[in-house]
């Protein structure tokens, strides 16, 4: 059967009307139903991250103000001290932990010494900090990963409210949907501009507009319009570090070959254990050897004779068989995690990893957390993020403002918020739509679990609302809201 060419048949609806025809269209319907409920559901979820945030944003500074004896050389400048006599003042100051990592300090930071301890788990440990230009301690405290407890205190609270574990779900159930509800709201306002798209009517709120929903919507539109780009890099970069959807993401990169690269530091010159037992095995252990932490000064300048420059962190070895490792620390652009590993009885680099060797999709990980923490670009880089998160909360508050707005005030029908938009789009998609649209949700579901599951629940609330709702002497189904809010 042939279809008559269009010429023939001219289309009766007049222009002005098929914005309107493009606004009941099932996808559109959909996505407004979806951006709709994600936005009421997550939007709380979403104003929590983005406020703890931005307290976390500046802390840095807080740092500095709080730990400035401990992080800071009052008057730097002159000879340095030797790492070797620094780190035996360290273990003086601490002598029940074990030497794990050095940080030496240059300019006016100071020099921080990690050591194990019998009441610490192995996420913590006791940094000791001296003034490398005197080698005098300056302060001690406990440490998460070399991070403060100021700003660990404030990176709990943005991960998991400190609720451990299970606060962590909160964090990436938003990470999970902010970028749904981004791309979502994009394709809504660009939805309803059809036919008059310009950049001044996409990025900028209609200041004309009278008071009510349609000036709130535009300034909830614009604005996201603008945080986009941003907010994806946010959800994205929050995901790689999620408990399961940050799982997820490693087991790619390692499948891809793509995981962060680390030096070997076996030496293939250490002493061997002593024979004994049966099929060569260990009835006897070998023999305990100590690391003599007066060969960094060694290890250090064998370091920086091959390339490694800038702030470094030297990891000590915890016995003869292994290789000390230098790896450098730098998080501001351009990122420095040159990485060597050094044998420090004879003095020579055994194996080398270079930033620039990384792969692509590991360089794009590191770049994108350092961009999430604030440290990529410095204090301009700081100055982003608390834009978009003051963006984001404003965002999130002029969507619920719409939502109260679009409430019904006639006597017959007050209500307290706006009705949502009408359920059941999803019966006139095209079978293309529907055979394409169920599995990548599903892989989707599958790769975020958080995104996933919430989806579930979701439909499985709206399916059984909607049968109860279709009984007899039910009360009639919601009409729909205008899209593009």
């Amino acid at each position: 059967m042939t279809l008559a060419p269009d010429v023939t048949e001219p289309d009766p609806t007049p222009t002005r009307t098929r914005p309107s025809a493009a606004r009941t269209s099932p996808f559109g319907a959909l996505l407004l139903r979806l951006h709709f409920y994600a936005g009421i559901l997550v939007a709380p979820f979403l104003l929590v991250a983005a406020l703890t945030g931005l307290a976390y944003t500046f802390t840095p500074q807080l740092e500095k103000l709080v730990y400035a004896d401990e992080l800071t050389v009052a008057d730097p400048g002159g000879h340095v001290v030797p790492l070797a006599q620094q780190v035996a003042a360290a273990r003086a100051a601490y002598p029940a932990g074990t030497v794990t990592a050095v940080r030496p300090g240059a300019g006016d930071a100071t020099t921080q010494v990690d050591f194990t301890s019998p009441e610490l788990d192995e996420e913590h440990q006791r940094t000791v900090y001296l003034n490398p230009y005197t080698g005098a301690v300056t302060g001690q405290m406990t440490t998460w990963w070399a991070t403060t407890p100021l700003k660990t205190w404030f990176d709990d609270l943005h991960r998991n409210l400190h609720l451990g574990a299970a606060g962590r779900h909160y964090s990436e159930f938003a990470a999970s949907w902010l970028w749904v509800i981004t791309l979502g709201g994009v394709v809504l306002w660009w939805r309803r501009h059809r036919g008059a798209r310009t950049a001044r009517r996409l990025l900028a709120p209609e200041l004309s507009a009278s008071k009510g929903v349609r000036r709130t919507r535009s300034w909830h539109a614009a604005t996201g319009l603008w945080l986009t780009l941003g907010l994806l890099i946010l959800s994205a970069t929050g995901m790689t570090w999620s408990r399961y959807a940050g799982a997820n993401f490693a087991a790619a990169l390692d499948s891809l070959r793509s995981g962060t690269p680390s030096v070997s530091t076996a030496l293939t010159g250490a002493p061997a254990a002593a024979a004994g037992g049966h099929h060569g095995g260990g009835a006897t252990a070998a023999p305990e050897t100590t690391v003599d932490p007066a060969v960094i000064d060694t290890v250090m300048a064998t370091a920086r004779q091959n390339g490694v420059s800038g702030p470094v962190e030297i990891g000590v070895p915890a016995d003869a068989a292994t290789a000390w490792t230098v790896t450098q620390t730098r998080n501001l652009w351009p990122v420095g995690r040159d990485s060597v590993a050094v044998d420090a009885a004879a003095g020579k680099v055994v194996d080398r990893v270079d930033f620039a060797d990384w792969p692509l999709l590991a360089k794009l990980t590191r770049w994108g957390i350092n961009a999430h923490m604030g440290t990529l670009f410095g204090i301009v880089n700081q100055l982003l993020l608390a834009a978009l998160a003051i963006g984001l909360i404003c965002v999130i508050v002029w969507g619920y403002r719409m939502w109260w707005q679009r409430r019904p005030t006639r006597a017959d029908r007050r209500a307290v918020v706006g009705a949502p938009p009408a359920r059941g789009a999803w019966i006139g998609l095209p079978a293309w739509g529907i055979v394409v649209g169920v599995p990548a949700v599903f892989a989707l579901g599958w790769v975020l679990p958080l995104f996933g599951i919430p989806l579930a629940a979701f439909l499985l609330t709206d399916v059984v609302i909607g049968a109860f709702r279709r009984r007899p002497g039910s009360a009639t189904p919601t009409s729909p809201a205008p899209a593009g809010g």
